[in-house]
């Protein structure tokens, strides 16, 4: 199906967009994001489409784990603030954007490895991604980014996350300022595994893709489960009303426009979008 085609759900290897590709290499299946012309902003079939590939890696005898990846120098920035071009519009933007599209926890409960290889720009719903997959490996040119609170969307999913990760200290001056990391200091931090060259990148990830699929599946589950109860749980209820309430619209409209939002003080307005 070429980007012009009909849209349709997913269904074998096909994830349900053209902007991922499932391919398989080997022992592992690997789904790239490959939306060039929008900077890889995702759309929520393509969210729906990596809860996707989960579930097909695990439900696929022949492969014993699956990469996630980008094109480019993106490997993803977050939900498309714009609502997509209407091309994978079998889910819409407004009904579809929420937890139960966004493969998060599905990450988190995935049976068999994940591994995201970040090769680039990674913020908002990408950065979940990365932190969400069994391991995550990114190119010494990645930069990380949480512009939730930008938008107007109090995403409590990262705020208990992160805080359980680098401590509540950072996940403030992460959430609070917007500011961008280096590859580098998210390493540092630990919210990533392994910094590599840019040229390693795709090869390294594979090689530790390999390296956990040998590890005893039932075993590997039980840590994952362990793991994740020390994690926790999200607020569900509050965060699915932040996004339909008065500040997370303001904070799409503000974006399309191209402008601050209207919570900002008129002294310290940008030009531009946040």
């Amino acid at each position: 199906m070429t980007k012009t085609g009909p849209p349709r759900p997913p269904e074998g290897d096909w994830l349900g967009t053209p902007y991922l590709r499932f391919t398989r290499e080997g022992a592992f299946g690997v789904c790239t994001l490959d939306r060039p012309e929008a900077r890889n902003a995702m759309t929520p079939a393509m969210y729906f489409g990596i809860r996707y590939a989960v579930r097909h890696v695990d439900a696929d005898p022949d492969l014993a784990g699956l990469l996630i990846t980008g094109t480019g120098d993106v490997f993803a920035p977050g939900g498309d603030m714009g609502g997509g071009d209407g091309s994978d519009n079998w889910l819409t933007f407004g009904s579809a954007l929420g937890m139960d599209v966004t493969p998060f926890e599905t990450l988190r409960q995935s049976v068999k490895p994940v591994v995201s290889a970040v090769n680039g720009l990674c913020q908002g719903g990408g950065l979940q991604i990365a932190l969400c997959s069994d391991m995550t490996v990114v190119s010494d040119r990645a930069t990380f980014r949480v512009p939730e609170l930008l938008r107007g969307i109090a995403d409590t999913y990262y705020s208990q996350m992160l805080a359980r990760l680098i401590g509540p200290v950072r996940t403030r001056d992460l959430m609070f300022t917007g500011r961008t990391l280096t590859a580098q200091e998210a390493h540092d931090w630990g919210m990533v595994a392994r910094i590599v060259p840019h040229d390693e990148l795709l090869d390294t990830a594979r090689e530790v893709l390999g390296q956990c699929c040998r590890t005893a599946p039932a075993a590997r589950g039980l840590v994952k489960s362990s793991l994740d109860n020390y994690l926790g749980l999200f607020d569900r209820i509050g965060m699915q009303a932040g996004l339909s309430g008065p500040e997370a619209l303001e904070g799409f409209l503000s974006f399309k426009e191209r402008r601050s939002p209207s919570w900002v003080h008129p002294d310290l307005r940008i030009d531009g979008r946040l």
